[in-house]
């Protein structure tokens, strides 16, 4: 009889022992095997938390988290506003995992940059000849400069009828044309034309007279001689090839041809 109850004894022991060897008991927080080893803390608190790599944390991935949190170093954190400047809008960059203003003082910026409405711009007097004064322009450093003188040009001077005296408009004409072919110092032919009346020998004679008479005069107000040379074509070659007064008005003239 005593023989069985002890026998019945072992057996209760036995089977004990063989089914916490079955089902194991679970590991000393914060250790883990599987997830459910990590759904409550050591102070028995409900946590839900995760097995990753044997141990319990917060989280593994982003989809361990609530919503609006990210997974960051196995912990739940807010996720960021931005992470890279295409996802700002409004001009806005990202910095700090936040979309902010590229920048509110001239420190933000890089050299050669200054802050300009919230933005980092090259550092420049100007950018266009409208931010310069008036007679500036503004040159491939940003800086405002004088504006280059307006590419001067010689005019046609014209004669009276069988003349070659200087008008007081020809002479107007030609002080104007002075200062410019003082300014450009290259060699200019003078050539002079008349209208159809008259000889071929004559008009080739007239055309002469009025190339020379706007030399003498260019000379005077200061034009280098030696860069000016006459030739005359007569009636050959007519700015009108019209026959009435409003014509041969036009074709009694010197014309100015410039040097390349």
């Amino acid at each position: 009889m005593k023989a069985s109850r002890l026998f019945g004894f072992g057996s209760l022991v036995l089977f004990s022992l063989a089914t916490l060897t079955l089902t194991g008991c679970p590991p000393k927080w914060p250790q883990c095997k599987k997830d459910e080893h990590c759904r409550k803390n050591a102070d028995g608190e409900e946590v839900n938390f995760v097995c990753v790599s044997g141990t319990c944390v917060e989280c593994g991935i982003d989809a361990d988290c609530a919503e609006g949190f990210i997974c960051r170093d196995n912990a739940c954190v807010p996720k960021p506003e931005c992470t890279t400047n295409a996802e700002c809008s409004d001009g806005l960059v990202c910095r700090g995992e936040k979309c902010v203003p590229e920048c509110t003082t001239n420190a933000e910026c890089s050299e050669g940059m200054k802050c300009e409405g919230n933005h980092c711009v090259p550092d420049v007097e100007c950018t266009t000849d409208a931010d310069c004064s008036e007679g500036e322009t503004c040159n491939e450093e940003g800086k405002c400069v004088a504006a280059p003188a307006p590419e001067c040009t010689v005019q046609t001077v014209y004669f009276d009828f069988d003349s070659y005296d200087l008008t007081p408009e020809a002479r107007s004409t030609l002080e104007a044309n002075a200062e410019c072919l003082q300014q450009k110092k290259v060699a200019v032919t003078l050539a002079g034309h008349c209208d159809e009346r008259g000889t071929e020998e004559y008009n080739l004679a007239l055309g002469e007279k009025r190339a020379n008479a706007a030399r003498k005069y260019l000379a005077t107000l200061g034009v280098d001689d030696s860069l000016m040379r006459v030739v005359s074509y007569g009636e050959e070659r007519p700015a009108n090839p019209g026959h009435d007064e409003a014509a041969w008005a036009q074709n009694r003239r010197v014309e100015f041809e410039l040097a390349q």
